[in-house]
């Protein structure tokens, strides 16, 4: 029986040949992303090279378009020194593995990063100077979390904090979305709501709602050197009592030519204006 892992196992100076993926069964979905709670599959140069740069390790499975051959080089060479599998296969099946064509012609399983406790988290920021964090009160879309993971990569987030019972994860199209942001910002699991605050501020931090109005004008508030903005969901915005236990309410300003920016437009803002203040 052929081994379909076999290029990956035996360094050549030639080139990888195409190796199909074995069929599936009429009807059939695509396979899963992963093979478990602990796994990812991510698709996309960017996703896939960031997490190759970062974490090679969690590299477990590979395909790829021949076409990519060259620029993967070093990818490759790796998967062959460290003996992960890899295949080159038709553009259909990268379609099929990563059920999307956004693919750019990879697809990776690779296995998910730790997600850190607040306590772990502020154990890794420096003891001084300013440091700035996102808690995400209800966001679910994907392609908001990774437009939101682009930009704090951008503009130095420190960490994503999650509420205990948030469903949120990373996935392939949230990474995809990134462009290699979610490699970079770490996503923290926060306690119950007293101790997360309370652990918070004891780290130096305020916190800050940013609310659709109501809140003071975010060009005019003063922010703290080390800032927590909690944002709301998507629709709803975020909860009205968990705004008001927070330091200081902050709303963006405009024209009012629409009601409201989305959530992962709302942050790029805000990111960009603490950015600018921090210096």
């Amino acid at each position: 029986m052929n081994d379909p892992w076999k290029n990956a196992r035996r360094p050549s100076a030639r080139p990888p040949r195409a190796t199909p993926l074995p069929p599936r069964e009429q009807g059939g979905s695509p396979p899963p992303p992963g093979r478990g709670n602990d796994e990812l599959r991510l698709y996309g140069w960017n996703a896939v090279q960031a997490l190759f740069e970062r974490r090679p390790q969690a590299l477990r499975k590979l395909y790829l378009a021949e076409s990519l051959i060259p620029r993967l080089q070093p990818m490759l060479k790796w998967c062959v020194a460290n003996r992960v599998g890899y295949r080159v296969v038709e553009e259909g099946d990268l379609n099929k593995l990563a059920a999307t064509t956004h693919h750019e012609g990879v697809v990776a399983d690779v296995v998910r990063a730790p997600m850190l406790s607040l306590a772990e988290w502020l154990d890794t920021l420096p003891t001084s100077g300013p440091v700035l964090a996102l808690w995400l009160d209800g966001v679910g879309n994907p392609h908001n979390f990774g437009a939101i993971l682009r930009s704090a990569a951008h503009f130095g987030v420190a960490g994503l904090l999650l509420p205990p019972g948030a469903t949120l994860a990373l996935s392939g199209a949230a990474a995809r979305v990134a462009e290699g942001g979610a490699e970079a910002v770490p996503l923290v699991r926060l306690p119950e709501l007293p101790q997360a605050m309370s652990q918070l501020r004891a780290a130096g931090f305020g916190l800050a709602a940013t609310l659709v109005d109501g809140g003071a004008n975010l060009f005019a508030a003063a922010l703290p050197e080390r800032l927590v903005y909690v944002m709301g969901a998507e629709g709803e915005g975020m909860d009205r009592d968990l705004a008001q236990d927070c330091d200081l309410q902050v709303s963006i300003p405009g024209s009012g030519a629409v009601e409201s920016l989305n959530v992962a437009s709302a942050t790029a803002v805000l990111l960009s204006h603490w950015y600018g203040r921090k210096g």
